[in-house]
């Protein structure tokens, strides 16, 4: 009898962490939620962030619930989103780009994309971005090419018109 009171009573203090969400990283409860913030911020700026597993997995939720809050549009949406994010250009974006974006989708707004490990500690990497961040990413490449070949066009112009005067000029010469 005694016996099962101590068992019960060492199991106590080991109890399961049914229903505990909150993916701790190792921090203290205001270190981990400034960096969640710093990252998401970053995701928002840069529609991409390349980092570990745990922390893409840690950091998508917050961005979801922010990319909802700025589908709302909101005052009170908007304060509560510069409330987690602390940076008033990222909530900027989130609100006038990101949100109006994906206005026509019901969740689902970010990807990881595995990258394999680390070489220094072999932790696992990953890319966590926005879902619809591949077509932006293919407009800027279109645009990119459509710049370099008027350039070069214009380049090709440039020389043609330099030859022909060339030609000119020894013509004129003769």
């Amino acid at each position: 009898m005694e016996l099962a009171q101590s068992n019960r009573r060492a199991s106590a203090n080991f109890a399961m962490r049914h229903q505990k969400k909150t993916i701790k990283l190792g921090r203290k409860a205001e270190h981990r939620k400034a960096l969640l913030a710093n990252q998401v911020c970053s995701l928002i700026e840069h529609q991409r962030i390349r980092t570990t597993l745990a922390k893409a997995k840690a950091v998508r939720p917050l961005a979801e619930k922010m990319v909802t809050l700025g589908k709302k549009g909101s005052i009170h949406a908007r304060r509560t989103a510069f409330a987690v994010l602390r940076q008033k250009d990222a909530g900027k974006k989130l609100f006038d780009e990101i949100a109006p974006r994906t206005a026509d989708r019901n969740g689902g707004y970010t990807r990881i994309v595995k990258l394999g490990q680390r070489k220094s500690d072999a932790a696992p990497i990953a890319y966590l971005e926005w879902v619809d961040a591949a077509l932006l990413l293919d407009q800027e490449i279109d645009e990119a090419a459509e710049k370099k070949a008027r350039k070069s066009k214009k380049e090709d112009g440039q020389a043609a018109g330099a030859e022909k005067s060339k030609k000119k000029a020894a013509a004129a010469a003769t």
